[in-house]
């Protein structure tokens, strides 16, 4: 039986997990996962306590986009029923910007579909980021596609905190889900939101048919990336995509790959994010014992749970949202 915690010591002491203790990791039987958990948690624990991060999103612009990502329902490929609809205004932004607050979550995500936003896009952001700090004091989290450095630039001067540019899946698993852009082109997006001094948040979706080998690849990719936050994603398969009717996961598989990206990046955000409801199921508290930061809410095109269920959850297993309410003004 591996000692998953000692393991977890050494890990907290600066050791590196190597493929075959990674591999064993996701190969973990089901009657060591607890034991697991409990190394994961251990780790979790020296860095976050007990304390949970809440991220909410709004979908700021749907649809219309030009890429053929296999699992994306806006996607130029995809014939899923989706509302498609260019961005909101900016008091749209700040609206759920407020609706955030009032729910103590302490990443308000502004999210677009497309390739890259355009000048007037960037412009709608940055009037409403600004505003948005002003008045509530979040932070703010934008996800916009491939930037171009001004554009990192300007989102940085108007106040964004994070940008979100997840690498998705491996760089050898990359061409079998997109072809319209490359790996390297979303590393390079993470890259240029780093030169600005912009907070790198970068994820995964697992799930699209990857091999254990490839998962330990992305959670050694993003520890390589220094990613601030990673958004781990359990792929919800929707139909009219390229990847429908794929239903490779099992919630103990998950919560195993919360672990091994918890002993890889020990010191950084792991949030459970999207498909964690229809992925883990009954088991997504177990969830937070590796991770320590969830969305709320819905997502972009898929429903989350009642946002109710998420603060009981919490306050069952003894947690505390990490929030520091700031001022309100105006």
């Amino acid at each position: 039986m591996k000692n998953w915690l000692e393991l977890a010591d050494q890990v907290l002491a600066g050791y590196e997990l190597n493929d075959e203790e990674a591999l064993a990791l996701l190969d973990c039987p089901d009657e060591q996962l607890l034991l697991l958990l409990q190394g994961a948690y251990h780790i979790r624990r020296a860095y976050f306590g007990n304390k949970v991060k809440l991220n909410m999103v709004i979908n700021a612009k749907s649809g219309l986009c030009p890429e053929n990502c296999g699992y994306c329902s806006q996607s130029l490929i995809s014939t899923a029923r989706v509302q498609p609809y260019k961005m909101v205004d900016k008091e749209t932004l700040i609206r759920g910007a407020e609706e955030a607050y009032r729910l103590q979550v302490g990443t308000y995500c502004i999210v677009a579909s497309g390739r890259g936003p355009s000048e007037k896009e960037i412009d709608t952001v940055v009037s409403a980021v600004k505003e948005i700090k002003e008045r509530f004091g979040l932070k703010v989290c934008a996800c916009l596609g491939i930037l171009k450095p001004q554009q990192a630039l300007r989102l940085k001067e108007s106040g964004v905190d994070r940008y979100n540019h997840n690498i998705n899946t491996s760089k050898e698993h990359h061409p079998k889900i997109t072809t319209s852009h490359t790996y390297d082109d979303r590393v390079q997006t993470v890259q240029i939101v780093k030169q600005v001094g912009i907070s790198p948040c970068s994820g995964v979706i697992i799930g699209m048919k990857e091999t254990k080998q490839d998962v330990v690849d992305m959670a050694r990719s993003l520890k390589v990336l220094d990613a601030d936050s990673i958004p781990v994603n359990f792929l919800h398969a929707i139909d009219g995509t390229p990847l429908a009717g794929t239903d490779e996961l099992d919630p103990r598989y998950c919560l195993k790959v919360l672990a091994l990206f918890r002993y890889i990046n020990p010191s950084k955000e792991i949030r459970i994010s999207g498909g964690r409801e229809v992925n883990l199921r009954s088991l997504q508290p177990l969830g937070l014992y590796a991770a320590n930061s969830i969305f709320v809410g819905d997502y972009l095109t898929t429903a989350g749970q009642e946002k109710s269920e998420d603060y009981r959850m919490i306050e069952d297993l003894g947690f505390e949202i990490d929030f520091t309410s700031p001022e309100l003004v105006g």
